[in-house]
């Protein structure tokens, strides 16, 4: 073989093994994409059943949501999450009409869950409550039963409580619940350019809330790709029980 070949075949063989890499990452995002849209149309299902007076269907979704939704209320509320939870499966059934297959029923059940989450600070204040304006922290709510492992977390989670719950829940919708843009913004009810520069600011804010907190600690220094890993990493460290 000639010196001038080797590299050649060097180069065909990490084209190839490119293409491979390329082709195996499509298909796993084909299945991703295709056990979505399954589970989409089961949760439909289910939904469909359950207002047709299958409380069958209503137990099993039911099971199959309550850990996303006890996450969105356990870290915004300091006591009567379950009852939260149990208001906003019941407001799906009473909100029904909305519900009308152009969005996913996860989807749904997040616009719903924050509609109760409005409803419960605007109760608890007995006055209107701007959520782009006002933080889990302003409204006085310290919620005890979310722990933090070391104290990089608890800061990173104290600073999410700080910054605009409309905001906060922007972010713990794309970081722990993993949602698209679109459906971020479904559950927002804003259109996709708001909803992107929502999330856009909304890490912002985390960002100058954590170094705020930060002065005299002795946790590492933020940037914005660590921000993003410790944020995705209190999804499972967070609420295992």
């Amino acid at each position: 073989m000639s010196s001038a070949e080797a590299p050649a075949e060097v180069a065909d063989a990490a084209g190839e093994a490119a293409e491979e890499a390329a082709a195996e990452a499509a298909a796993e995002a084909a299945g991703e994409d295709a056990a979505g849209e399954a589970a989409a149309r089961a949760d439909a299902d289910l939904f469909g059943a359950w207002v047709a007076g299958d409380p069958d269907a209503g137990e099993r979704l039911f099971e199959r949501h309550f850990d996303a939704v006890a996450r969105f209320f356990r870290n915004k509320v300091d006591r009567g999450h379950e009852d939260l939870i149990q208001k906003t499966f019941l407001g799906c059934v009473e909100a029904r009409a909305r519900f009308r297959g152009d969005a996913s029923f996860r989807t749904f059940l997040f616009a719903v869950a924050r509609n109760v989450l409005g409803k419960h600070y605007r109760a608890k204040r007995r006055a209107p409550i701007e959520l782009r304006e006002v933080s889990v922290h302003d409204l006085g709510a310290s919620p005890s039963v979310v722990f933090a492992r070391d104290q990089q977390q608890l800061l990173l989670l104290n600073a999410l409580r700080r910054i605009p719950v409309e905001y906060q829940v922007a972010l713990e919708l794309h970081y722990w619940e993993a949602m698209s843009g679109s459906e971020i913004a479904a559950v927002l009810e804003v259109p996709l350019g708001t909803a992107k520069t929502r999330i856009r600011r909304a890490k912002q804010l985390l960002a100058a809330e954590y170094e705020e907190l930060l002065s005299g600690a002795s946790s590492p220094q933020a940037t914005q790709t660590r921000l993003d890993t410790w944020a995705r990493s209190l999804r499972a460290q967070l609420f295992s029980e």
